[in-house]
């Protein structure tokens, strides 16, 4: 069975900064953090929970769509 990282065990917590497209009401908010060669990011509502860790090579795609699927 796969594991998942947590976001405390990728990066301690003055390394994560939170998106530029996280929402100001605390409802939408995404952090990240660079790792080498990753980036994690995570849900800035559970900080201690699981972390998604993208390769530098999904990282545009990954970009690309939420900023398309963002409300203007």
């Amino acid at each position: 069975m796969p594991t998942h990282p947590t976001a405390r065990a990728l990066a301690p917590e003055h390394a994560w900064f939170k998106s530029s497209y996280s929402d100001g009401t605390g409802n939408n908010c995404v952090e990240a953090t660079r790792l080498t060669p990753s980036i994690a990011i995570r849900d800035s509502k559970h900080p201690t929970g699981p972390a998604l860790l993208l390769s530098p090579t999904a990282w545009s795609p990954f970009l690309t769509h939420i900023t398309s699927q963002a409300t203007p």
